[in-house]
């Protein structure tokens, strides 16, 4: 059941917004990546399917690339965004990934891509995709807590998931191990404990739970509105000042191996 956001993030309009969905990007062609725990999916500007691959422990950035590469053939493409599961600094991953392999810390992606690159966390890319305007937070449940703040338009990326909490950390506990560990049942009495505290603390206009396992809640929490992780790649077309329409679900393509 959702919950409605609260009517201020309904009444203010954010610069993102100000663009028309037909508004093409001054760069060129977008290439989106988004870079989870369990897959790689991207799309590009002109293409209403997305494609995907497996990712996993062993994912390595050279082997991401060129899996990248590979499933993108076919597709016209200027520049790259790129969504990483990791703390982000001036576009550099900062820390290597919980779950994937090692290497990405220091790899040139630009160079091995031959494109004008972005990476940004994934957690702020997509939030950046579900942002209307305001002061926004982002929460989104998954592999870990991944978690943003946009305050008129400017993205703060966070690691609110690494705080602690009970006996560990807030991403100990909602994170995908907290669900396996506690069961359904206490996980979502967690994410409904988490959210009220972060909302609580950093008063929002509009919180959006996101995420893979935002369709695990039977409900969600008070004041706080669904995402979806499609609007990863909105945000990642935004990234480069692009603004369309994504694919409905079901137009998505089933994963490639």
């Amino acid at each position: 059941m959702n919950a409605k956001s609260r009517p201020t993030a309904k009444r203010r309009r954010g610069r993102l917004d100000r663009a028309d969905d037909a508004k093409v990007s001054t760069a060129g062609q977008v290439l989106v990546v988004d870079v989870g725990g369990t897959s790689v999916k991207i799309l590009a500007t002109g293409q209403n399917e997305e494609r995907s691959f497996p990712s996993g422990p062993t994912l390595t950035p050279r082997q991401m690339v060129s899996g990248v590469k590979k499933l993108a053939r076919g597709w016209t493409y200027d520049v790259v965004s790129i969504g990483y599961p990791g703390p982000v600094l001036h576009g550099c991953p900062m820390a290597e990934p919980h779950n994937l392999g090692r290497g990405w810390v220091g790899f040139d992606f630009a160079a091995a891509f031959g494109r004008p690159l972005k990476v940004v966390n994934d957690a702020a890319m997509q939030a950046l995709g579900s942002y209307n305007g305001g002061k926004m937070l982002f929460l989104g449940l998954g592999t870990g807590l991944g978690s943003t703040l946009i305050v008129n338009g400017i993205v703060e990326p966070m690691e609110l998931g690494h705080l602690p909490y009970k006996k560990g950390t807030y991403e100990d506990y909602v994170g995908r191990a907290g669900l396996e560990r506690h069961g359904k049942k206490k996980w979502r009495r967690h994410v409904a404990d988490v959210v009220a505290r972060l909302i609580a603390a950093l008063e929002p206009d509009d919180t959006v739970i996101g995420g893979g396992n935002v369709k695990k809640l039977d409900r969600l929490p008070p004041h706080s509105r669904a995402g979806d992780n499609a609007n990863a790649f909105r945000g990642g077309f935004r990234l480069w000042g692009e603004e369309r329409a994504l694919p409905h679900a079901g137009t998505r393509s089933k994963p490639r191996t």
